[in-house]
């Protein structure tokens, strides 16, 4: 068999095999994890393979190097970022609030202006209280937490970048007092520069009027 014939052959099973893994990892009953997991695997074979086709090497122990690195860099959403996400679904059902994997693979807690700050307020309302309790539960030392404060486009810049940095500063100091280390936390004021919806409606102010909340874990 000639090389060239032997790199097809060698090519065609890891397609093979790439076809499957993405196949299994659009499986509905797998979680957000495993589907990481599997399709962080298929795509580093393939991109092994190739390399490895490409360079002289043989495909099929390219595929298998490319895999577990590729099986490591999908499972970056961790069981316990994945049960934390889990648990703030459960305690903010019906509240308005949105708990989102981002693609970046951080937690995203999207507070709503009905449930955190009164209109030009930083004090924090009893009903937030609740979020961020829940929120702290189970941090470690190691997790970062990054909060953002907007708000809607009432009033000039100059009132509402400060106001929305001391929502956020709000945020942080509150989850200081349950436990999330001062150190752990950075904050943000970004005014109404990032609106979710229309301005022009009271409906859409109070959607722009949020503060969002993101828990990653630090890189290895």
């Amino acid at each position: 068999m000639t090389k060239i014939a032997s790199h097809r052959r060698q090519a065609g099973v890891t397609v093979t095999v790439l076809a499957g893994a993405l196949a299994l990892a659009g499986c509905e009953s797998m979680s957000p994890r495993e589907k990481g997991t599997v399709g962080g695997a298929a795509a580093g074979a393939a991109t092994g393979a190739v390399l490895a086709s490409v360079t002289g090497g043989k495909a099929g122990t390219g595929a298998v190097i490319g895999g577990v690195i590729g099986a490591v860099a999908g499972n970056l959403w961790s069981k316990r970022m994945e049960e934390k996400k889990a648990a703030m679904e459960r305690a903010t059902a019906g509240t308005g609030v949105t708990v989102a994997k981002t693609a970046d693979n951080q937690l995203q807690v999207s507070v709503p202006s009905d449930i955190s700050f009164d209109i030009g307020s930083a004090t924090i309302k009893p009903e937030l209280r609740g979020v961020l309790d829940q929120f702290a539960q189970g941090l470690d030392a190691t997790m970062l937490v990054r909060v953002i404060g907007h708000t809607d486009s009432s009033g000039s810049d100059a009132i509402n970048d400060p106001l929305s940095l001391r929502r956020a500063q709000s945020v942080r100091d509150y989850l200081d007092t349950r436990g999330v280390p001062a150190a752990r936390m950075e904050i943000d004021g970004r005014g109404s520069r990032e609106p979710l919806a229309d301005n022009a409606s009271e409906a859409g102010r109070a959607k722009n009027r949020r503060v969002e909340i993101f828990l990653r874990e630090p890189q290895a």
